[in-house]
Formats: C-alpha cells, sequence, structure tokens
C-alpha cells in the first residue's frame, strides 16, 4: 500500500498507473492541496512502492500551467519511441475557472520534459462543450485526460460539461480525436444526464466490450457503463456500482491477461482525511456482460502457510449469553435463539486471508467480527442472506464520551446477489489497515480504516445458527509502507536500480 509521511496525510490526489515492458509497476499522482507537482512510485507488485524522481512541475510564471497541475494519464507514445504524459494545468492567470490539456514525454518514464504539439494545451469550447459565454458555475470542467487508441487513432477522453441542460446535471466524458493539426473536440462519447462531473473518465476493452468508467463526487463512488462498440451508445445495468463508497478516481490497466484497477481510498469517508492507495483489484465479465471485481491475483503468491479450519484454534463465545451454543468438529455451527453472540479466535497472523463457506439456517443475523477485543469491540462485517446485503462497521465501546460511550460507524455497504440455499464462499482480506470482503469470489467491500489494529477474528450470531466448513487462513507478510526519503539523490539511484 501507499500513504504519504509528509505534513498532510492526505496529500495523495487522483491516480494513474503505467506497467512498463519489465512488468515494473509505475505510480502517478498528485500532490494535494498545492497541486503543484506530479510525484512519481514504483513497484514489483503492485503492493509495496517506492517514491522517485518526481515526474512533472508546475510551470514559470506566465506559463499556461504555472498556477496547478491537475490528472494524469501515462502511455506509450503514438510516434516513435518512449512515453507520453497528458495532463491537465491551470494558470494563475485565470483564477481557476479555465482548464486546459498538455502534454510531456519522456524516454525512461524518469524524466520528463513537455512538449505541447498536435494544438495542445487546448480548452473546453462550443458548440458541443461550455466555453467562456455558456459557463453558468462561474468555472469550467475540462481535465483528466485519458488517451485510448482505436482501430490506429488516438483520442482523448476527457472530464467535460454539456453545453446544454440543467446546470448540476452536465457532467460528461467528453472526447477529442488527434487530426493532422491537432486534438479535434467531438460531441461528447458520453452525457448520464445526472451528475455534477464525471471525474477521471477511462475506457477499456474486455471481451469484445467497450466499459467506460468515471468517479463521482456525489456519492464518492465508482460506476461504469457499456457499450459493443467504442464509440456507440453507453448504458448503465440496473447497478452499476463497480467500487463502494470512499474510493475514488480510479484508473484501469492491462497487466497480460489481467485488467488491475488502481484507484485512491478516502480513510474516514471525508475528503480531507487520510488518503491511502490500497491494493489493487482485478475486472472480469459474467454472461450478461455485467463487470465483476475480483481480488488481485497477486495474493496467493504472498502465501507463508495455510492453516486448515481443523487446525484453528476453538471459537470461543465472549458475551456470555445463556442462549448461545456452538459445536466445532468437522463443521463448525454456531448459534444463538435470543439476543447476540460473538465467537471468536485468536488469528494465526497479524494478516492474513480467511476464506471458506459460511451457510444460515433461519431468519436471524449473521456476520464475521475482526479486531475484536473481550467485550465485543472491534470490526464487523455483517451479511444479510435474505436481502443481500453486506455492511462494514466498526462498532464498540467509546472511552472518550461517557454520555455517549459507543461506537456504531457504518462505513460502507454494498449488495450481493443471493442464493436459493443461504450459503455464500466468502474471502476476508486483512492487510495492515486495508479490509477487502468477498461473495462468491466479487469483491464487495474493499476499504481501509485505522479505529482498530489488534484483537481476535470470529463470526456473530443474532436469532440464528450458522454453519462454517472448508475455511482456511493463509497467512500474509506484513505490508511494506515506503515513504519518500529525506534523500531525493539516494531514492532516485535505489530505485533506478529496480527499472
Amino acid at each position: 500500500m501507499y500513504s504519504s509521511s509528509g505534513f498532510s496525510n492526505w496529500e495523495i490526489g487522483d491516480v494513474d498507473v503505467f506497467i512498463d515492458e519489465k512488468g515494473m509497476h509505475h505510480l502517478f499522482h498528485l500532490i494535494i492541496p498545492n497541486h503543484d507537482y506530479i510525484a512519481h512510485a514504483v513497484s514489483k507488485d503492485g503492493l509495496s512502492w517506492k517514491r522517485v524522481k518526481n515526474a512533472l512541475w508546475v510551470g514559470e510564471p506566465g506559463e499556461w500551467d504555472d498556477d496547478m497541475l491537475w490528472t494524469m494519464h501515462v502511455s506509450k507514445r503514438s510516434e516513435g519511441k518512449g512515453y507520453e504524459l497528458y495532463y491537465t494545468g491551470l494558470k494563475r492567470q485565470d483564477q481557476g475557472i479555465e482548464q486546459k490539456i498538455g502534454r510531456a514525454v519522456s524516454t525512461d518514464l524518469i524524466t520528463w520534459t513537455k512538449e505541447n504539439s498536435y494544438g495542445l494545451p487546448f480548452k473546453s469550447e462550443a458548440p458541443h462543450y461550455e466555453s467562456a459565454s455558456n459557463n453558468p458555475r462561474e468555472w469550467i470542467s475540462f481535465r483528466d485526460p485519458f488517451k485510448y487508441q482505436y482501430k490506429g487513432e488516438d483520442y482523448l477522453l476527457i472530464c467535460a460539461r454539456s453545453a446544454s441542460g440543467p446546470i448540476y446535471r452536465r457532467g460528461c466524458i467528453g472526447i477529442a480525436k488527434r487530426e493532422k493539426e491537432g486534438y479535434v473536440l467531438q460531441k461528447p462519447l458520453h452525457i448520464p444526464y445526472v451528475f455534477d462531473d464525471v471525474e477521471c473518465p477511462c475506457v477499456i476493452e474486455i471481451k469484445g466490450k467497450h466499459y467506460l468508467f468515471g468517479s463521482i463526487r456525489e456519492d464518492i463512488k465508482v460506476r461504469y457503463w457499456s457499450s459493443p462498440d467504442f464509440k456507440g451508445e453507453y448504458f448503465a445495468f440496473h447497478n452499476n456500482l463497480l467500487l463502494p463508497q470512499g474510493n475514488y478516481a480510479a484508473r484501469v490497466v492491462k497487466d497480460g491477461d489481467h485488467f488491475l484497477i488502481y484507484n485512491f481510498y478516502f480513510a474516514g469517508g471525508n475528503v480531507n482525511s487520510h488518503r491511502v492507495i490500497p491494493p489493487p483489484k482485478e475486472l472480469d465479465v459474467d454472461s450478461s456482460g455485467r463487470l465483476l471485481l475480483k481480488s488481485y491475483h497477486h495474493w496467493e503468491k504472498l502465501y507463508q502457510k495455510t492453516i486448515m479450519q481443523k487446525d484453528l484454534p476453538q471459537p470461543l463465545p465472549i458475551l456470555g449469553n445463556p442462549t448461545a451454543e456452538s459445536t466445532i468438529e468437522k463443521k463448525w455451527t454456531f448459534g444463538c435463539r435470543s439476543g447476540y453472540e460473538i465467537f471468536c479466535f485468536e488469528k494465526p497472523a497479524m494478516d492474513f486471508v480467511w476464506e471458506g463457506n459460511l451457510a444460515v439456517e433461519g431468519m436471524g443475523k449473521t456476520g464475521f467480527v475482526i479486531e475484536c477485543d473481550k467485550e465485543g469491540t472491534g470490526y464487523f462485517i455483517s451479511v444479510d442472506f435474505v436481502n443481500g446485503f453486506v455492511q462494514f462497521r466498526a462498532w464498540g465501546f467509546n472511552e472518550k464520551d461517557v454520555k455517549n460511550n459507543f461506537i456504531f460507524e457504518n462505513i460502507q455497504t454494498n449488495l450481493f446477489e443471493i442464493q436459493d440455499d443461504k450459503q455464500i464462499y466468502f474471502k476476508i482480506i486483512r492487510y495492515g489497515n486495508y479490509y477487502e470482503f468477498s461473495v462468491n469470489d466479487i469483491v464487495k467491500l474493499t476499504l481501509l480504516d485505522f479505529k482498530y489494529n489488534t484483537g481476535k477474528i470470529g463470526i456473530y450470531v443474532c436469532s440464528a445458527v450458522v454453519s462454517l466448513t472448508n475455511s482456511k487462513i493463509h497467512a500474509l507478510p506484513e505490508p511494506e509502507n515506503e515513504y519518500a526519503t529525506s534523500d531525493p539523490d539516494k531514492a532516485l539511484k535505489e530505485n533506478i536500480k529496480i527499472l
């Protein structure tokens, strides 16, 4: 994982990842609130990162990008060798009203030179987009470029605003095509007619269909749309949520046969709170063409040991509920006629992957606990087998406020498809302060939280009987949290060796 260790722990802005020919992951991200440079970090596995030389800085006074740098996208150059970085720039003279798109180039992904060919920088213009004469918000969205090659031609996708419609519903995914004279704006690629902005757009083709992604400011979620053709009409499924609340600025990159999605996470759900770049997830498609979010395939390479269910410590009740009972044999069974009970055991490793089958009888409540202490304080993952609802909650004692001496915070929620047998195959990943929960191999919860760090794991029940079978726990190594060293020259030399 990757975070900041500077004056502010929320300085990470929008992200973009490029995977080079040797399989090295290159992370480029903004630095907020100043937006004065684009940072660069590298990773061999997409999990542990090391900072290297900053990619780009704001321009000198008077230049088109002398105020701030915003979201970028890195790709191979379309002509010749090397790489190009399209990015958003702001000029002090414009006072934030206007955003423009420019470009930088590099031969090694380390040293970048600004080079504005193809009519760059360029800005939002009529007739398809808002302009200086059509600016109802008094600032114009035209940022977050993403280069896409289609049938040998270059296009830029842009977070833009349609020239017409209700003011707070004009957010669209704009598009510009590279012609001989430069990039030429075309009519929007997609207008949802519902959002103020569609940030950090990107597109990728999977199994013959094109999938369009956007991060939505209104609810801090990542959504997607689908089309059989890149320039065709894009539609949404009944549920087009890709990443649940708190995940933002997602970009997709192809890694061999895998489609990885990277983003940053708002810890605490607040834009000004701790931001961390979590491990990537993978994309797949079901038989109906819907996207599925899967766990990163690299986790399995990190397993240090595997403990089967029969070799795990015996779960014990901690709340003292007299109506609770359990049977610990080949199949673990937990029941509670009235009220709650939590059955916990010591986790065999601080960081782990826990997977298995959980089945429920009747209509009661159940789920998992992580970092649970002797009084039941910890994280609760509720699994509603009737309504297909999962929720990650921090729940426990609040010693700081005797008048409100409880913590009850719903951190993240999502839906899953119900099965008739009321059984799920689950997977829980705990990696540092990162938590991921999958139902039937589909990631439903993916978040970071810093309230609880130690405790037991287990299962809770309320007026229900549940069973656990075929479960096992894989021990993971402790995550590496690498930050920029105080000696930038030393950091560069060390990390160029990996490149």
